[in-house]
């Protein structure tokens, strides 16, 4: 019986996570969507639909003015629908007859929106937590070399907090990399830390010698960055092999400071996409590196149950991700939309409405694909 119970609480918890995940998935792209919506009020676009999820409706709503507000079966979506959007219509209101600078306005707004969103939970956590960084740790034990260089000179001290590298702010691990790209055994990097002593922490600048060269093969490649900077994730069971361990420590900064720091993230996770981007068509990076929406389901709702402070961290990720993933010139995507747009506005006149929309279709069709198959990929 107490199996029984354990097995049920466990499958009950799984559940619970799934369905946390699909929630901030749903809340998400109902927010992108809401932003379309509402700078389509804002210019009086006409609306027919806005919808919350895709598939059979459970619940719908028609306004005085014909607007529909549904609610739909498969929490995977949801759409804002315009009168004219896909064709040529005789309404003044309909999407294709505003005026080229009003349709990217709406267009612009659905990333807008989960920028914004996305920002407010970083800044909540910011505030109420503290921002995640790097904390370096002496192991118990021997010192040792590496490269023969002794390990006691030119490096972090215990509990060191790790703020910047190189006259760079550190907010992820790929920043690191980054500042440290090309350098070479033996270099000096410059940090600042913040540093314990006996009256309290301060920051201080140090000089930090890299024990091995600084090469990485792509953003997952952080063995060497540990390697050079002669620490390691994690102490060996003897505790012998590490002269300094590193894991995540939350620290809080000032109000100016945290908002400062709160834009600066954003923006390092919305570049993050462009270096993925850039990897994976160098072939620095594989497709086994990618996640459909399987994958997102799952890492999100392993992540998102662990805490609060996890699950705005990772509804933040996810909403910078979406927004700067949808203003790219991808068919089928908004950023691809407003391409043809500028292009209609510098021309004069629009691209063939039939093959734009050839290659909007064309476009999703291949994102599905790719979609399914960097989930296949994850079991393979």
């Amino acid at each position: 019986m107490t199996l029984q119970l354990l097995a049920f609480s466990d499958v009950m918890s799984a559940v619970g996570s799934v369905l946390l995940a699909l929630l901030i998935l749903l809340a998400m792209i109902t927010v992108h969507e809401f932003g379309h919506w509402a700078a389509g009020k804002l210019l009086h676009f006409k609306i027919t639909e806005f919808a919350i999820g895709f598939g059979p409706a459970l619940f719908k709503h028609t306004k005085k003015n014909g607007e529909i507000f549904s609610v739909r079966a498969l929490p995977l979506g949801g759409y804002c629908a315009f009168a004219g959007e896909e064709e040529d219509a005789d309404d003044p209101d309909a999407f294709n007859n505003k005026k080229p600078w009003r349709r990217i306005i709406v267009l612009f707004a659905g990333a807008f929106m989960n920028y914004v969103l996305a920002l407010a939970l970083i800044l909540t956590s910011f505030f109420a937590y503290g921002q995640l960084l790097l904390m370096t740790y002496r192991t118990d034990g021997a010192q040792v070399t590496q490269s023969g260089i002794p390990v006691s000179g030119y490096s972090f001290a215990d509990e060191d907090v790790i703020l910047s590298c190189e006259g760079k702010g550190i907010y992820l691990t790929s920043d690191l990399m980054e500042a440290l790209e090309g350098k070479k055994e033996g270099d000096l990097v410059q940090f600042v830390v913040s540093r314990k002593g006996e009256e309290g922490r301060s920051e201080q600048e140090i000089s930090v010698m890299l024990r091995s060269d600084a090469s990485f093969e792509n953003l997952t490649d952080t063995d060497p960055l540990w390697q050079a900077l002669g620490i390691a994730k994690r102490a060996n069971e003897d505790g012998t092999s590490t002269w300094m361990v590193a894991s995540a420590v939350y620290k809080g900064f000032g109000f100016f400071r945290t908002v400062g720091n709160a834009f600066s993230y954003s923006f390092r996770i919305g570049g993050t996409i462009f270096k993925v981007l850039g990897q994976l068509f160098t072939g620095h990076l594989g497709l086994e590196a990618f996640g459909g929406p399987v994958t997102t389901i799952k890492l999100t709702s392993q992540i998102a149950s662990q805490s609060f402070q996890q699950f705005l961290e990772i509804a933040a990720f996810i909403g910078v991700n979406l927004a700067v993933f949808n203003l790219l010139p991808i068919p089928a995507l908004d950023g691809s939309k407003i391409v043809f747009t500028l292009i209609e506005w510098v021309r004069g006149k629009p691209v063939n409405r039939k093959v734009e929309a050839a290659i909007h279709f064309a476009g999703f069709v291949l994102l599905i694909g790719f979609a399914i198959l960097v989930d296949l990929l994850q079991f393979l």
